[in-house]
């Protein structure tokens, strides 16, 4: 391949993610991985033999389909063990949600999830962290982050606690379904970052919660991924 053919599809390819800003982060992902597989396929067609243009063109075609899997960090794994969450979740006020980043989110509203003002789990909890549970079993690459947070009502020195202690909880019940403990992570954020202002009773029972989320780290290379079993 000459340098005018390798300078063209390098151009054609910047061209295609150039609209990543306005991308979410699956198809920033999903558009990068393209753009590398694309340059990638490119050099393998120019180089294989004869064909010129053509194969130049079809090897980058291919490599793009393949960069576009290997760079969409939210995969099969993800969107099932999110629908199975969905599921589980269904006829609650828990949301399930993909992140901008990638990640699955569970948002567990305090007063569905714990006692008033203690950090026992509610058992309506209990069933729903049992499935969460058994989708992180079955996707031994899957890292877990619990947070607590409360309101803005009473002292830090009450809310910091009270926050660790529930996202504690949480932590340790997920561990003992299965769950190795250091693939889960937990914190108690207090009143520090609220999702709305606490100026009425229902944004302050808002502001009460637990966040679970579940990320799958992209494999390094050359590093097997362990491998998912169905839900």
């Amino acid at each position: 391949m000459n340098k005018f053919k390798l300078g063209a599809l390098v151009v054609a390819v910047a061209m295609a993610t150039a609209g990543c800003a306005d991308m979410s982060q699956t198809q920033q992902s999903t558009a990068m991985g393209a753009g590398a597989g694309a340059v990638l396929g490119g050099l393998v067609g120019g180089i294989a033999g004869p064909g010129g243009a053509g194969r130049t063109a079809a090897g980058a075609a291919i490599g793009a389909a393949i960069g576009a899997v290997g760079g969409n960090i939210w995969g099969k794994h993800q969107q099932d063990q999110k629908l199975a969450m969905e599921r589980a979740t269904a006829g609650t006020n828990v949301q399930v949600t993909q992140t901008a980043d990638n990640r699955l989110k569970v948002n567990v509203p305090a007063d569905t999830g714990f006692a008033t003002g203690r950090a026992d789990l509610n058992p309506a909890l209990r069933p729903i962290l049992d499935q969460l549970a058994t989708t992180l079993v079955q996707n031994p690459a899957s890292l877990v982050e619990v947070y607590g947070h409360t309101d803005s009502t009473g002292t830090d020195a009450i809310n910091g606690p009270l926050s660790r202690q529930r996202a504690q909880n949480v932590a340790s019940y997920l561990s003992s379904r299965g769950v190795a403990p250091n693939r889960i992570t937990s914190d108690g954020l207090g009143s520090t970052q609220p999702l709305v202002a606490n100026d009425t009773a229902a944004n302050r029972a808002v502001n009460r919660r637990a966040e679970i989320f579940v990320r799958e780290p992209a494999p390094q290379q050359g590093q097997p991924q362990p491998q998912a079993r169905a839900y």
